[in-house]
Formats: C-alpha cells, sequence, structure tokens
C-alpha cells in the first residue's frame, strides 16, 4: 500500500511540473499574470476583478485619475481616466488587458 502511494505521489509531483512549464508564456486567463496588456478590444466574459483591483490595474497600465468604473453587460470594467494630457474611456477586461477610446 505505501508503494502504490509513493508511486502515486512521484507521478503526481512530475505532472505538475510539466504542466508548469507548458503554461510559460502563455496568455492563458486561468493563468496567474501580473503583465497589463493594452489590446484593440477587450474580450467578452464575466470579469472577476473586483473594482479596486480594476482600478489598479488600469494605473498599472499608465492611466491617472481613474473614476466612474462600472460593470458592463458584458462583464467588464468600463470608466474614465487621464492619460498624456486627455481624458479617456477605459475599460478593464477579464483577461486584465486595457482598452481606452
Amino acid at each position: 500500500m505505501k508503494r502504490i502511494l509513493l508511486v502515486a505521489a512521484a507521478a503526481f509531483a512530475m505532472s505538475g511540473a510539466a504542466v508548469a512549464q507548458d503554461h510559460a508564456g502563455s496568455h492563458n486567463p486561468a493563468v496567474k499574470d501580473s503583465s497589463v496588456q493594452t489590446v484593440k478590444a477587450p474580450a467578452e466574459g464575466r470579469s472577476s476583478f473586483t473594482q479596486d483591483q480594476a482600478k489598479g490595474r488600469i494605473m498599472k497600465a499608465g492611466y491617472t485619475n481613474v473614476s466612474d468604473l462600472t460593470g458592463t453587460e458584458q462583464g467588464a470594467w468600463r470608466g474614465t481616466a487621464m492619460k498624456n494630457g486627455k481624458r479617456v474611456t477605459v475599460t478593464l477586461d477579464y483577461k486584465g488587458n486595457v482598452t481606452a477610446r
């Protein structure tokens, strides 16, 4: 019985290392990625970011005076912010990508 448990534990440990290598550099939303991407259009899907997390993520993308953040019907966060002296409408999608218009 102990031998079976040891073999199972070893197999589990090795499979975890292989999974970690497969996701290196991926843009899979299930994999934690603290970098912020700027994209042309927000991805559709329900966001798990809180309002404070969304504001922080938008600020990390280089925006200031982030305000009026509200959830959209598509599941993103949308508000206003300043960048390069201009007021823009910003959107944060469920993947953490920021768009501005």
